[in-house]
This record gives structure tokens, sequence and C-alpha cells, in this order.
């Protein structure tokens, strides 16, 4: 670098600011299945943040001695971005609501299993974690072909976001596995009108985690059959109705689900019910999400025939997750391995369909197999307990009447 000719200071900056951002946007005039229109895409919600055109100097110095040519480097620099934000989600920054454990997702995708030729879904596309993790399982799946590889860069993966910075973290995290130009469209989801989904629109494979605990209004919930101000309630219908006949996902959602008795949570539950076959409930422990206190289950689904059996599975761990103890593969390989025959264990059981109460279409996971341990206290114990309880209220006692 000509350390005479490079630009610095407020020079660098009002380049960049009036004249790269701005060349940069225009990219968007290219086809829009290029990287280069992604680009055009990405700088088109960016602004610069930084103030002083020193420190982008030295930024840019330090950018500029990164490499991206050789296969290994992309896929360090894609290890180095997947661990910025799930770093963002530990401190429970912005970007950490978009991130689902990777353990996880890569179960839900080995569960699912999509195939070359299967279009992905996910409709809350977030960090855009679940698309990547079916490209990896679909790119090692089989010895791919040409038209393979045709196939996977430019129909196989599509999302959808709403926010801008997940919009951008998934549309980079894709670029840095390697899909070049993202199938990914700047838009709320829950805005477009089920009514309006035509089979051309639909899709092989949902994979995804809605936000759960947000609120929609009203006028949102109008697109719905179902009205409801729960996201994730809004998201399932719409997953529901965009995938294709004999189409298959895997969608993380609060436990509550199976269980709350308002008439939106049974209405959508007799619909996953009647319209689709409920396979597998994964319940999962908390903890899970890390900074987030609800429990959750992943619901697996095939959509055009009625559930007639539902497998479920616990996760029974031996400690508690969090930052320090996340969730690894290891704990799911049990589920894994037993998904594959639906087998009962101490750990999984299965429900009739028609078991279940038509009135409430309750599928609250109660494992029959393992049974409560209530510790029992020795008869000493208790008596010491009632004495020093004795005790302790006629010290209380005396105190009263000393005040008197």
């Amino acid at each position: 670098m000509d350390h005479h000719k490079a630009l610095t200071g407020d020079d660098l900056k009002d380049f960049v600011d009036h004249k790269l951002f701005p060349y940069l946007k225009k990219f968007k005039a290219e086809k829009a299945d290029t990287i280069e229109y992604k680009i055009g895409e990405i700088f088109s919600e960016l602004k610069n943040r930084l103030q002083s055109g020193y420190n982008l100097r030295e930024v840019i110095n330090l950018i500029d001695e990164l490499r991206f040519r050789s296969h290994a480097e992309k896929h360090e620099m894609s290890h180095l971005y997947e661990g910025k934000i799930q770093n963002m989600g530990n401190a429970g920054r912005n970007g950490g609501e978009y991130y689902t454990p990777r353990p996880l997702i890569k179960t839900i995708v080995k569960v699912v299993a999509p195939a070359i030729g299967d279009k992905v879904y996910d409709g809350a596309v977030g960090s855009a974690g679940f698309l990547v993790e079916a490209f990896e399982y679909m790119k090692e799946s089989k010895r791919l072909t040409t038209n393979d590889i045709e196939v996977l860069q430019k129909g196989t993966f599509y999302g959808k976001e709403k926010k801008s910075l997940a919009y951008i973290i998934g549309i980079m995290n894709m670029i840095l596995h390697g899909i070049e130009a993202p199938n990914i469209v700047h838009t709320n989801t829950l805005a477009e009108n089920l009514a309006d989904i035509q089979e051309r629109d639909r899709y092989d494979i949902v994979l995804a985690n809605p936000p759960f605990g947000g609120k929609e209004r009203a006028e949102v919930q109008q697109n719905f059959p179902i009205k409801t101000g729960e996201t994730a309630f809004l998201f399932l219908q719409h997953f529901i109705k965009i995938l294709k006949a004999g189409g298959r996902a895997g969608v993380v959602i609060k436990n509550t689900f199976l269980s709350n008795t308002d008439n939106a949570s049974v209405s959508l539950r007799k619909l996953l019910l009647d319209s689709c076959n409920l396979h597998t409930v994964l319940d999962l422990p908390g903890g899970t999400f890390t900074g987030a206190g609800v429990k959750t289950v992943v619901l697996f689904f095939e959509k055009g025939a009625p559930t007639r059996k539902v497998w479920f599975y616990q996760l029974n761990l031996d400690r508690n997750l969090g930052k320090i103890n996340p969730l690894n593969e290891n704990d799911l390989a049990e589920f894994v391995e037993l998904q594959k025959t639906r087998a009962d264990s101490l750990n999984s059981w299965s429900v009739d369909a028609a078991g279940i109460d038509p009135r409430t279409n309750d599928l609250s996971a109660k494992n029959p197999n393992k049974k409560e341990e209530v510790a029992l206290r020795q008869p000493r114990e208790i008596i010491a307990e009632m004495k020093a309880l004795d005790e302790e209220s006629a010290e209380i006692l005396s105190s009263i009447l000393k005040l008197l």
C-alpha cells in the first residue's frame, strides 16, 4: 500500500460515505441470482458507523490482511462469523435473538432429511442457521454433479426476514458458507395473507424457529384464519399453509403450545393434527436457548394426512444447560437414533391420536415411563424440624410480649 496516496481521516470517511457505499448500492441493478445483487442489497441496508476516518483506516488495514481465496480460509471465516453471532446471543445483545443452538439445528435437519431437489424454506430466517446447516447436510448427502451444485446454489434455499440486522447477518452467513446468491427477502412474512398462497409458492421443506413471545397487530392477524396475537402461532399457520402436500417440517415452538387452553391454541392444535401427520415431538429442557427462560419443543410433521400416532421424546440430561454447559450433539444422539424407529424407551413414548381429547386437543408431554422420585424424610428429621419451628415461634412470641 502506498501510504502517501492511501486515504485516511476525513478524506477516507467522505470517500466511503459519499462514493463507495452509493456505488455498491447500485449493484442491485444486476440479476437477482448473482452475488453482485446481494452485495447491493446489503449496502442498501448499511450505514457507516465509524465516525473517525483514522479508525476506519486501521480497520481497513487489518481486513486487508485477511485471505478468502482457499476453501479452508472461507470455512474458517464462516466459523468465526458463526461464533460472533453466538457471542452476541450469549451477551443478550442484538443478534442473539436470531441464534438457535447449532447442535439443535443439525439434529432437526438430520430428522427432516432434505434431499437434492427439495426447496427448503425458513420464513423467520434470522441468521440463516437452518438454511446453512441444510446446505452442509445436502452437500454431504451424495456425490454432487455439476447440476446438483447449480440447484443448491440457486434453486434450493429460500427465506424471509423482517428485521434489517438479521437480514444482513443471514445473507452474509450464507455467502460465507458458500451460497453466493441467497434467496432471502427482506419482508414481514406475516403481512402475507394466507389466502394468497398458491401452489407455485409452496416448499418441500420447512425448517424454522419463529420468534416466540412477540405480539402482532390486529391488521396482521386478519391474514390468518385463527386469530391470535402470538407471533409463533401465526408463523405455524403460515408454515402449514406454505408446505406442499407431502412436505416435511421441523419447527421450534414454546412447549405451552401443547397444552394452552385458549381458543387459538386449541384450534391451532386441531389444524395441525387434522391437516398434517405430527409424527414426532422433541421436548427440550430449560436452558436450551441461552438467555431465554422458556421451555421449548420441536414439532416434526408431514403435510397431507391426519395424525395417527405421535411419538414423544423427552430430553433428560444430568446437568443444567446454560452458557457454561450448552447443548451439544451428543446430548441428542439417542433421540436421533430412536427417532428412526420411534421406539419406546425410558425417555420416549407414543400416543394414539384417537386417545387425544377432541375438545382440547391437549398434547402435553407427560412421560409415562419415568416416575417422579419423591424423597421421603426419616421421622427423626421431621420431628427435629418441628422442634426447631416450635422454638422459633416461641422466640417470636416472647419478643412480642416484651414489646407489650
